[in-house]
């Protein structure tokens, strides 16, 4: 059975999409089928895969209001070794077009959880926002979800609120909603500054921070201009790097076989 992640943090900017598509590349790098969720109306991860989102007819907003089964708008690419479930502008109007529809809160989690069969990672890229495409995307987390902090003190500032509303979904919603693990974003170790913020979220996320940490990186910077992964855009840079350990560490953890020598 596959493994469905969430990566969340209400807070822009964080690397959450950029973790999405990377950290599911090199799973796909390493053999696993993986599927990316762009759950995002902004649609960040369908454009930095080249996909263009102003021409997607069906997506995952037709899938969520139940004009589409699942299985139909979903993209597959072998050059990057993952499969997409795109967004589009469409997307921006769910949360109200959502809100008489049944089970409001869990539409995503009853289509995507017939394809653990399908895919062995299936990875959710959630919106800016704690709103209800974000909550959607919580409860659809069956194993977890992954929080990106970027190394800056003013990203400390929301986790406080993030860990709250996992906290109110545990109690009204998902009780087995649990944290996956905390990513380090943007760190420079030439600053003091990142090592003093690693050490609150270690304090404030004991025993769940990954030890993999993504440093600053103008590569990864640029590849969604590129409509490229890393893996593929920049394959020995610092932050394909880090990606590649981030998922040999994900693999390592959930008990998958690999090949670390895999080419």
């Amino acid at each position: 059975m596959g493994k469905i992640y969430t990566i969340v943090n209400q807070k822009g900017g964080v690397g959450k999409t950029t973790t999405s598509i990377n950290l599911g590349a090199y799973l796909g790098y390493f053999g696993q089928r993986v599927l990316l969720v762009d759950l995002d109306p902004q649609a960040n991860a369908t454009s930095c895969l080249g996909v263009d989102r102003h021409q997607i007819q069906n997506g995952v907003y037709e899938v969520l209001i139940g004009e589409k089964p699942v299985h139909d708008p979903i993209l597959h690419n072998s050059r990057f070794k993952i499969s997409l479930l795109p967004s589009s502008p469409n997307l921006s109007g769910a949360e109200i077009e959502m809100i008489d529809l049944p089970d409001r809160e869990k539409r995503l989690r009853s289509v995507i959880l017939p394809l653990k069969d399908r895919y062995d990672f299936i990875l959710v890229d959630c919106p800016p926002s704690l709103g209800l495409l974000t909550l959607n995307g919580l409860i659809a987390a069956v194993n977890g979800v992954i929080i990106p902090v970027q190394c800056e003190y003013l990203a400390l500032e929301g986790l406080g609120q993030l860990t709250q509303t996992l906290s109110r979904v545990r109690q009204g919603l998902f009780p087995d909603l649990t944290i996956r693990g905390v990513l380090l974003t943007m760190f420079d170790g030439r600053t003091n500054l990142s090592a003093e913020v690693m050490q609150e979220v270690q304090k404030f996320f004991p025993d769940k921070v990954f030890n993999t940490f993504i440093p600053r990186s103008v590569r990864l910077a640029e590849a969604p201009s590129f409509g490229m992964p890393i893996s593929v855009y920049a394959p020995e840079s610092s932050g394909a790097v880090a990606y590649k350990t981030l998922a040999m560490e994900v693999l390592s953890s959930d008990g998958v076989k690999y090949n670390p020598n895999q080419e």
